[in-house]
């Protein structure tokens, strides 16, 4: 049996219930892009039934719809990829990872320093985008790589590719990922290489994330010791620190990513490819630009079409997110929302389903679908809900 399990990275379906404890009163991703550009018709998504869950404005469901349609709550406290990621595949964490608002301890700046060889730029909160504009030509001048945090637990280091080799960052990056253990240890380490120059600067699609391991096992390692394939595009293999994967395709951007899925399709593999499709987050939601998110999700609709035709009988398609990201808001960083849950398949009961409780119910339900030792794995499965 073969599950295509897709995550639109940033893609928010409205405020959760606790959204006010992270300042996100109000944010609606999904309606608040559509609504910004007077409409954006996803003819193929409001086939399955996202249309269902929330309002998409220019969207509708064609009915009966083709899918079950349903909202998944987030438990873990949090709103960034990590945190989402794992819940999905089945582990709810129990305490926030640690964010820096002030930027980094002292001691692990000067550890950092030490261990490189040089000093660094930066060290507080800021886009990525910005921070490499304001302190760029600097770094051209000193060598001195930019250090910068977000609203995430992210420990992120900036370098120019003709400066700083992209070796030597990675370098850097897994240094930093040893040093930021204990109360420190925060979710990712990410490398973040430009290019350009001052006043044009741009980010390559040569970022890597360094992850913390997760805590316990995870759907992935459950599905690995049953024999099943697990293959993953995007950054998925950063993100679980490369464990519970058989197959791991590091991917850039959207376009790669379905071009693969486009190809594993009419492939024999027997069991979940994970698919993470990170531009609608990286390069829209954090930008705060909705005609550039608007755009990639119609890229996305219009691929789906193509791609839900060539879906077997025994087939389960799963389109779902890890958090929010509302362009609308003043902020540039996640949102604390539910996430769209649609699950199309020759098996599945179609209509809409609710709201489960619970990031982790897919994957206890994916646990159940395939049979496999579901022990230690947070989350009720609803299985019997939505399969036939």
């Amino acid at each position: 049996m073969r599950t295509f399990l897709i995550i639109l990275d940033g893609f928010g379906v409205g405020e959760a219930p606790d959204a006010a404890l992270y300042g996100d009163e109000g944010s609606n991703t999904a309606y608040h892009v559509a609504l910004a550009m007077g409409g954006v018709n996803l003819p193929n998504l409001g086939k399955i039934g996202l249309p269902l869950i929330v309002d998409v404005p220019g969207s509708y469901v064609s009915w009966p719809p083709l899918g079950a349609a349903a909202r998944l709550r987030e438990l873990s406290p949090g709103k960034d990829t990590t945190t989402g990621h794992w819940e999905l595949m089945g582990t709810v964490l129990r305490d926030p990872f640690p964010t820096f608002p002030d930027g980094f301890p002292a001691e692990i700046i000067e550890s950092f320093e030490k261990a490189i060889g040089r000093k660094i730029l930066g060290n507080y909160p800021a886009s990525g985008t910005v921070i490499i504009e304001q302190l760029g030509p600097e770094h051209l001048r000193t060598g001195y790589p930019i250090v910068y945090t977000s609203a995430d637990s992210v420990f992120q280091i900036a370098a120019h590719e003709d400066i700083v080799p992209v070796d030597v960052l990675y370098e850097w990056c897994k240094i930093a990922r040893q040093l930021l253990q204990g109360k420190n240890a925060v979710a990712r380490v990410i490398a973040r290489p430009f290019a350009g120059k001052p006043g044009s600067f741009f980010r390559t699609p040569r970022r890597r994330d360094f992850s913390l391991p997760p805590p316990r096992e995870t759907l992935l390692d459950k599905l690995c010791q049953g024999g099943y394939d697990v293959i993953t595009l995007g950054k998925l293999d950063d993100i679980f620190a490369g464990r519970g994967i058989t197959k791991p395709l590091h991917c850039p951007d959207n376009d790669e990513c379905m071009k693969l899925l486009s190809k594993f399709v009419e492939d024999d593999f027997n069991g979940l490819l994970f698919c993470n499709l990170i531009d609608f987050d990286m390069k829209y939601g954090h930008r705060n630009n909705p005609p550039g998110y608007a755009n990639a999700l119609l890229q996305f609709d219009s691929w789906l079409e193509s791609f839900i035709g060539r879906i077997r009988p025994d087939d389960l398609l799963i389109i779902t997110a890890d958090h929010g990201n509302d362009p609308l808001t003043p902020s540039t960083d996640h949102s604390r929302e539910y996430v769209p849950l649609l699950v199309y398949g020759g098996k599945v009961r179609t209509g809409n389903m609710g709201t489960f409780s619970g990031f982790c119910c897919l994957a206890k339900t994916l646990a159940e679908v395939y049979s496999v030792d579901d022990d230690g794995l947070d989350g009720v499965s609803f299985a019997s809900l939505i399969l036939r």
